[in-house]
């Protein structure tokens, strides 16, 4: 189909995006594009203007900060998949990075987009849940707010953005333990029926899921049953608590409740091997 009617802006800086944003409540931000506009295509999404921010400078830098590695929310998923940094200090998100779509989208698509977006079944949510990630908002007159990962999803496609913030960067922790990202998909470049990812940090393990809900979700259970000292079978079968995934032509609720007990079992050997 073909999209409905819209004006189009770039924007020079975060300053300009976010003007046009306050200008228009119906504007939406375009980063890479690709959740939007196959979703205007639909007409699903009919925003009144697109706000392109792809050609800001500065918001696409990965660098060292310390503890924390800093992603450019325009890092397109190409550049988070080949950064020497995030291989070596967080290798759970460059290897997610890469297994994203196929090339063209991966050079187009951007890690901030990807999550601003709110898709219970992109593959960045769950992996940055998992990580304990922080995410950085601006506002008007420059403000900026840290929104930590479990507050960021707040319901499908929503998050804690406001409508006239931008997400300009993402901070994760530098992890070198254990880690694993597993994902099931018809095909390489489908989206992901359900996915796993598993990170441990010391004598703590986090377990995010994909599209087992409205949002990506933390596997409280399965976490809560490790620390109790539970072997990785046991913790495994309660993957499906407080889940709610959803019925569609791919797979019933009853398949991904049983698939995602089998993909944690599996994703946990590894990351605690």
């Amino acid at each position: 189909m073909i999209p409905a009617p819209f004006e189009y802006v770039r924007a020079a800086s975060v300053n300009e995006a976010i003007a046009a944003l306050s200008a228009d409540p119906d504007a939406k931000l375009l980063a890479g594009g690709h959740s939007l506009l196959p979703a205007m295509r639909l007409r699903v999404s009919r925003p009144s203007a697109l706000v392109d921010i792809g050609r800001i400078e500065g918001l696409s830098t990965i660098r060292d900060d310390g503890d924390d590695i800093v992603v450019g929310a325009l890092a397109r998923h190409h550049d988070v998949a080949n950064s020497e940094l995030l291989q070596t200090s967080c290798p759970i998100l460059a290897f997610a990075a890469a297994q994203i779509g196929d090339p063209a989208v991966r050079h187009v698509g951007t890690i901030g987009g990807s999550v601003a977006h709110g898709d219970p079944a992109g593959d960045m949510p769950a992996v940055l849940l998992a990580l304990d990630a922080t995410f950085v908002a601006t506002g008007a007159a420059g403000t900026t707010r840290t929104i930590d990962a479990a507050s960021f999803f707040t319901g499908l496609f929503e998050t804690a953005l406001a409508p006239t913030e931008v997400l300009t960067e993402i901070r994760v922790p530098k992890a070198s333990g254990g880690w694993s990202f597993l994902k099931f998909n018809r095909r390489a470049q489908d989206w992901a029926m359900v996915g796993v990812s598993a990170v441990r940090a010391d004598d703590v393990v986090r377990v995010a899921l994909t599209n087992m809900g409205l949002t990506p979700l933390r596997a409280v259970a399965v976490e809560e049953a490790l620390a109790d000292g539970a072997g990785v079978a046991d913790a495994s079968v309660l993957a499906d608590h407080g889940t709610a995934p959803p019925d569609d032509a791919f797979a019933s609720p009853d398949y991904r409740r049983a698939l995602v007990k089998v993909l944690t079992h599996r994703a946990l050997e590894e990351a605690l091997a």
